[in-house]
Formats: C-alpha cells, sequence, structure tokens
C-alpha cells in the first residue's frame, strides 16, 4: 500500500510533465532537495540510489531540476542479482520520461543523457531552466521514493555563469520549495556553521516553523577532532520537525578511485558504530536510516494530502473544460454566419438584461449596469443640482443694482418683477452644465457595459469581432448624445425663458412682502388689562436713518458723502456708477423679497430638473440603446462579405487552446490515476 501510494504520485508527476512551461495546477506532494554546491547534495543522492550517475563538475552542474523517481522492484527467484562486467545489473535500470520505452542500464549513459537533455533546454553555457527532468530508477536496492534535486545554491558567478546566477538559482529553488505540499531536504555540511547554512536558512524564509523541513548533516567524517554534531541532533540548536540525520558520503578521492558506493555505506556504518558520540544512537545515523525515513515522511504526507488533491484535481478540471468551451474546444456554435449571429444576440440581450438588473450572476460586493446609472441620477446628479445656489454669485449690492436699473429714470413704488426674472433667468442657465455632465456620466456607464460583457474569453477569442462589435456599439451611443444633449438643452432653455410666476408651489409677492415685513418690524407684544383685553406695549421710537434724511435709495447713498457740499459745486457723476455697500430700510426689504422670491421659484426649478432630465436621457439613450442596438450591430456587421474576417482568431486563442487542451488532458489522465487509488 505505502509503494502505491508513492508510484500514485509519480504517475501524477508524469502526467503533469507533459505540460512544459505551463504551471502545474496541482500542488503535489514531494521531496525537494535544496544545498550549496560544497554541501554534497549529489553524493547523497548517489547514496540512496547505490549508483554513480549524476553529472559532476566544477561550478553549476544541476542546471535543471531533476525529478527523481525511485521505485523498488522484487527480484524474481532464480534470478542473476551479481552485477556484469560493464558494472551494469539487468534488475535495474533508469528511463526517462521524454524517451518512453528505452531503459538504460548503464548508470553512466544515465547521466550522459542528463547532461545532453540539459543542453538541450539550457544550451552549452552556464545557464539554468526551471523547465524539470523526470527520470526514473528501479532496482531491488531502493525504497519507493521521489526526490526533486535542484540546482546547488551559489553567491559568486564562476566562469560564463550569469552574473544574477544567484537571484535566478534563489528564485527557482523558492517557487518549488514555496509550495504548501513540498517537504524540504535541507543538506548541509556538518563542517561548517549550521547557522549560515544556505539550504537551512533559505528553507526558513518559507516554513520558519521548521514544520516541513528535514535536515541531512554530511561530512561528520570531516569535523575537527573532539566535536560532533549532537546538540543540533537533539534539536538544540535550530529545531526541526522532522529532526536531523548525519551523513557520510565519499570524498573526491574516493570518487575518483572509483570506490563502490555499497562500500562506502559499509564504511559509513562502521563509523557511527564506533564513533563515542554516535554509537548509542548508531541505527539512527546513516543512508539507509535516512532512505527509510523519508519513504516513512512521503507516505504519511501523501495519506493526509490525496483526498485534497482528488477534489483539486477534478474542480480545476471542470474550470479548464470550461475555458477550453469558450475558446472552441469542441465548437458547437456551427457556421461562420451561425457564430455572427448568435455572438451579436448574446451581446446584445446581455446588455439588456444588465441594464434591467435581471442577470444571473448579480454582483454582491458592488453596484453594476442599471444599479450605477440610477446612482447617477439620484445621487451624482440630484445632490449636484441641488447644490446649486443663486446666492453664491448674486450679492445683495448685485440685487440692488438690478433693481434701480430695472426701473429707468424713475423709482419704482413697487419691487419689480424685471428684477426677479433678470436674477432667476441668469442662474437656471448654471442648471446646464451639471445637466450635459450628467449625460455623460450615463454614456460612460453604458459603454462600460459593453466593455465588461466583451471582456468575455468567447469575445477574446476573435479580436476583430470584438472590435467591431466596440466600436459599432460605442459610436451608435456617441451618435445618441447630439439629441440627448440637445433635449437637455432645451429643457433648461425651457425653464430660463419662461418665467410661471404663477406655479401653485411659488411664494408670490404679497406673500413674500409680508414674511419680510415681519422680519423687519416684528408685531409688538400685548399684555391684558384687568378685564383679559389685549393691550398693546409701545416700543422705542427709532430714529430714521441717515440714508433716508438724505433722500433715500441709491442716490441718497452716493450723495451722503457730499451733503454739506454746496450745491454750486455738484459734481458729474463718475464713468463707473456703482451702489454703496450700505442699505437703507427700503432697499434691504425690497432686496429681501427679491431673494425669497429667488429662493422659492429656484427651488421650483431644481425639482423639474431633478425629475426630467434623468427622464429625458433615459428616454434619448438609455431606451433607445436597448432597442436599436441589435439592430444597429446586424446592419453594420451581419454581411457575407466579411464573417470569416470578423472571425479570425488571435495567436493568443489558439496558444491558450492548445495550452487548455493539453492540461485538460493531464488533468483527465491524472483523475484516472487518483481514481484507482
Amino acid at each position: 500500500m505505502d509503494k502505491q501510494l508513492i508510484n500514485t504520485v509519480n504517475k501524477l508527476q508524469d502526467a503533469f510533465a507533459s505540460l512544459g512551461n505551463i504551471q502545474n495546477p496541482i500542488d503535489l506532494p514531494q521531496i525537494t532537495v535544496v544545498g550549496s554546491q560544497s554541501s554534497g547534495k549529489s553524493s547523497v543522492l548517489e547514496n540512496i540510489v547505490g549508483r554513480d550517475f549524476l553529472p559532476r563538475g566544477t561550478g553549476i552542474v544541476t542546471r535543471r531540476p531533476l525529478v527523481l523517481q525511485l521505485t523498488n522492484r522484487r527480484v524474481e527467484p532464480g534470478a542473476p542479482t551479481e552485477d556484469n562486467e560493464d558494472g551494469t545489473n539487468p534488475n535495474e535500470w533508469g528511463e526517462f520520461l521524454h524517451l518512453p520505452g528505452k531503459k538504460f542500464f548503464n548508470f553512466d549513459e544515465i547521466r550522459k543523457e542528463i547532461e545532453k537533455e540539459t543542453e538541450n533546454v539550457t544550451g552549452t553555457n552556464a545557464g539554468i531552466s526551471p523547465a524539470p527532468i523526470n527520470l526514473r530508477i528501479y532496482s531491488p536496492n531502493v525504497l519507493t521514493l521521489t526526490l526533486v534535486d535542484l540546482p546547488g545554491l551559489t553567491k559568486v558567478p564562476v566562469g560564463d555563469q550569469p552574473k544574477d546566477i544567484e537571484r535566478l538559482i534563489k528564485d527557482m529553488v523558492l517557487k518549488f520549495i514555496s509550495k504548501p505540499n513540498a517537504i524540504i531536504l535541507s543538506v548541509t555540511a556538518a563542517n561548517t556553521d549550521l547557522a549560515n547554512s544556505d539550504g537551512l536558512k533559505l528553507a526558513r524564509e518559507v516554513d520558519p516553523e521548521g514544520s516541513r523541513t528535514i535536515g541531512v548533516l554530511t561530512k561528520i567524517d570531516l569535523m575537527d577532532p573532539g566535536t560532533d554534531v549532537v546538540d543540533i541532533l537533539a534539536g538544540r540548536v535550530i529545531p526541526l520537525r522532522y529532526g536531523y540525520v548525519p551523513v557520510i558520503n565519499r570524498g573526491q578521492k574516493d570518487i575518483e578511485t572509483k570506490k563502490r558506493i555499497k562500500d562506502a555505506i559499509e564504511a559509513e556504518r562502521l563509523f557511527f558504530e564506533n564513533h563515542p558520540s554516535y554509537r548509542a544512537k548508531a541505527q539512527y545515523c546513516g543512508t539507509p536510516f535516512l532512505a527509510r525515513k523519508l519513504n516513512m515522511i512521503l507516505m504519511h504526507h501523501i495519506k493526509n494530502t490525496l483526498p485534497d488533491i482528488k477534489a483539486r484535481i477534478h474542480s480545476t478540471l471542470a474550470k479548464y473544460q470550461a475555458e477550453l468551451q469558450q475558446l472552441g474546444g469542441g465548437d458547437l456554435l456551427g457556421s461562420p454566419s451561425n457564430i455572427v449571429l448568435n455572438l451579436i444576440t448574446e451581446l446584445s440581450n446581455e446588455y439588456r438584461t444588465i441594464l434591467d438588473g435581471n442577470s444571473q450572476d448579480l454582483s454582491t460586493t458592488e453596484l453594476s449596469g442599471g444599479a450605477r446609472i440610477s446612482f447617477v441620477f439620484h445621487e451624482l446628479y440630484s445632490n449636484g443640482i441641488r447644490a446649486v445656489d443663486p446666492f453664491d454669485q448674486v450679492k445683495d449690492v448685485d440685487i440692488r443694482t438690478i433693481l434701480y436699473n430695472s426701473s429707468g429714470s424713475s423709482p419704482a413704488l413697487f419691487v419689480g418683477t424685471e428684477a426677479f426674472e433678470v436674477i432667476v433667468k441668469q442662474q437656471i442657465k448654471r442648471f446646464e452644465e451639471p445637466s450635459l455632465k450628467c449625460v455623460s456620466l450615463v454614456y460612460d456607464e453604458l459603454v462600460r457595459i459593453i466593455s465588461h460583457i466583451l471582456q468575455k474569453p468567447i469575445y477574446k477569442r476573435y479580436p476583430n469581432l470584438r472590435e467591431n462589435l466596440n466600436d459599432t456599439m460605442v459610436a451608435f451611443l456617441r451618435a445618441r448624445l447630439v439629441p440627448t444633449n440637445s433635449l437637455v438643452c432645451d429643457m433648461v432653455n425651457m425653464e430660463s425663458c419662461y418665467i410661471n410666476t404663477a406655479h401653485p408651489d411659488f411664494l408670490n409677492g404679497h406673500k413674500a412682502m409680508a414674511i419680510v415685513e415681519e422680519k423687519m418690524h416684528p408685531t409688538p407684544p400685548t399684555r391684558l388689562d384687568h378685564k383679559g383685553k389685549p393691550i398693546p406695549v409701545s416700543s422705542p421710537t427709532t430714529a430714521s436713518p441717515d440714508t433716508e434724511s438724505n433722500g433715500g435709495g441709491f442716490f441718497g447713498s452716493f450723495f451722503a458723502s457730499k451733503s454739506r457740499k454746496k450745491l454750486a459745486a455738484m459734481e458729474a457723476p463718475p464713468a463707473v456708477l456703482k451702489a454703496s455697500a450700505a442699505l437703507s430700510e427700503r432697499e434691504t426689504m425690497e432686496t429681501e423679497v427679491i431673494k425669497l422670491l429667488i429662493s422659492s421659484y429656484f427651488d421650483i426649478v431644481k425639482r423639474t430638473m431633478i425629475d426630467m432630465v434623468p427622464k429625458s436621457i433615459v428616454l434619448n439613450l438609455v431606451k433607445q440603446s436597448k432597442e436599436e442596438i441589435q439592430t444597429q450591430l446586424l446592419e453594420k456587421l451581419y454581411r457575407a462579405d466579411q464573417v470569416e474576417e470578423l472571425l479570425k482568431e488571435s495567436e493568443f486563442t489558439v496558444e491558450r487552446r492548445k495550452e487548455c487542451q493539453r492540461m485538460v488532458d493531464s488533468l483527465q489522465k491524472a483523475a484516472e490515476i487518483v481514481a484507482s487509488v
């Protein structure tokens, strides 16, 4: 059962290996091996396999991730078990995923194939690539296990290595070990300071608690006399959930003299059994124990994650199948003419649906479609109109000047309606700008809806058709702006050209005068006599203002400063004659009356504009687009001579469809694999 679980993950890795540079959507359980170039990483892997098969040399040797799948196979009774004269063994061989069916019994040839396949992708220089090489080794001498060997971490570029080699390797390693299902095998030389271990420091970046990291300490035999790694093994230095395993690899001299790994493993066993610091725990040291521990860790990890992997495979498969359908996989739309007709109809229907708020995928997080237009009408435009204040431009002195100008050479006996109408008409014109802005905002929202619909993959598939659909609809909406703006401007002009003082809500002159009179001369308080009848209480007499004594009104104001000059010394009025800031009592009353009338009528016009402008925009822009957009699209685009051109697919669509098809094929194969477990 344990072997079956690991083999299942191996099959899943093979299924996704065909994706090439496409990101594997399923985070598979795997053991990733990290460490510096000098940590002994390659030797650890070769000791686990029991064969020399990895490229060796100076600089970066591992330049692509190597997915190493070890499969334990049983030797049939009576079959030969010894190596042949050339060092091969009929019970041990390797297979590469990129060379299906070809068995490599000679492990030197496996090394050469790794070097060759690396150069096929990265070239002969020291460049690196994240595209993995998949190697499966069958042997009775290995435990079923999967390891991913990553390029060794380096600090300084050497030779023709890229100048940013440190960053490139670090980014690649982080990409593998950052996945939650990756077990990190951090290899560190024991004769260096553990705190400075490159592999361990990188592992702690993505696994700060050490919950999915296991440490391997190499070169135990090269430590200074009297020193050991007992404190590290006991977890007293940098604790890891899976702990540390000390191992001894072959030295460079052993490799050069071709010392057999089998003999090296035996020497490793004797070292730990006879060393005073390790002999008490010798069974927990060495390469065989490391292989068993990794097998157990990986097996339990797969057991824990397999249910989630199954669920993710099925959900991801459904997602890619849906995208493939939109990109044209198994296209059921029919002939080119039918495709164009169906897409025009679908676009028009969705446009109406979104405006009416009947869409099936209504957002729960933000306003969309018709709701945004409603917000423009009832929040932005309504508040904008209400914020228009006639008296932020018309001051009291302006009103007084218009009053005198409208009365001509004879001072008016009553408050003149001409002044009221002049001011009101001027201020009503100010409604034109926010009303036209409202039209523009609604137009923007309609274009936004079109853009949102055309973001769907089915439209991205045909860039020419998508562009023409967008241009046609936007051009139609832009054409509708002309009558809509004209109608809105006419509404403002209608309000300004005729002031309806008979409006039932308008405050007439008599009421306005009474309000101002009461404000300026409030009714004196009363008291009751002994019979309960009210008795007026006299108020102190106040003197008339100086302006009244000087004749009052505008002329009194002008001549106030010159009242003591002789008549013979009268001067001509200045070229620019302005009213003074001081108002007489009568001027104050007239001004307040005019302001009341302006406020009353302005409020009436505000309510009318807030009510009628949105109706005008809906009539001429929104409603017309809903009713005529499909007709416009059919007239402009549904022509036999341009259907083929409209349906030319983009390079992105063609490539993405291929990627989706490969992803669907891999996921379907993966679903079959996990279904058998």
